[in-house]
Parts: C-alpha cells; structure tokens; sequence
C-alpha cells in the first residue's frame, strides 16, 4: 500500500487561517457588543445617514441586535433590526461552511452573485420599508 500524503489526512494550515481569523474576529467583536450596551446612547457613536436625514438606515439596530441576541432576547433583537436578526444565524452557517471546507481542505466557493444581489436588493427593500410611516413603529422602534 501506498503512503497517504499528510494534505489527504490534515488540512493546510493556510487553508484554515482565513476562517478561524474571520471567525476570531467576528467572535471577539460579538463579545465587546455582549459587555458594552449598545443600548445606552452614545455607546457606540451614531449613524451617519440618520443624523443627516432622518432615514434609518438597514443596519440601523444592528448593534443593538446584535446585544440582544448574545443575550438570547430574540424579541429585542427583532424589535432592534428585524432583518439583521434574520441574517445573523444565516452568516453563522456561512461561516461554517467555508470552516468545512476548509477542514476538508476543498475550495469554498462561498456565495453566487445572484445571492450577492438579492442581498442587496433584500437590504434595499427593508431600507424602504423602515422608513414608511406605516411600517416606522414596527422595523424602527425608536420612532
């Protein structure tokens, strides 16, 4: 029998880098969020596009969501940013999966731009609801 070549056995150490550090990051500032209330005014600054015109923007709440859900209140995060409370869980499986296939060490072909637009077009159509004066008291709950 042959010998079976150790990337066959063990991923590249480069090929994991990119994820972990992706990961490591995006947990280190879940973590800060988590301690330091977003909730409080002026924790964490303000929003450009809303100081200047009003308009809440869709990441507006995302601080303030994402807080709540290190904090497990699903209710306050959806009543902070609806759209960010649906997206947060989808990024973690994302990230999984490029962390898979990087174990595995196959290449992650990530999303297709079609996904890539229809996140656009998703986040467009929540900017445009939010700001609706019938829909303001529910997708901006400052208001």
């Amino acid at each position: 029998m042959g010998r079976i070549p150790e990337t066959a056995v063990r991923p590249a150490a480069p090929a994991l880098r990119a994820p972990l550090l992706a990961g490591a990051a995006v947990g280190a500032a879940t973590l800060l969020v988590a301690l330091r209330d977003p909730h409080v005014a002026g924790s964490y600054g303000f929003c450009p596009l809303l100081e200047l015109t009003g308009l809440a923007c869709p990441l507006c709440g995302g601080l303030r969501a994402t807080h709540d859900l290190a904090h497990l209140d699903l209710a306050g995060a959806w009543s902070a940013n609806a759209l960010w409370t649906v997206t947060a869980p989808v990024v973690v499986v994302v990230w999984l999966a490029w962390l898979v296939a990087a174990v595995r060490g196959r290449p992650f072909r990530g999303l297709s731009s079609t996904a890539g637009w229809v996140t656009l077009g998703v986040a467009l159509a929540f900017l445009v609801a939010r700001n609706l004066p019938g829909l303001q008291p529910y997708l901006t709950p400052w208001v």
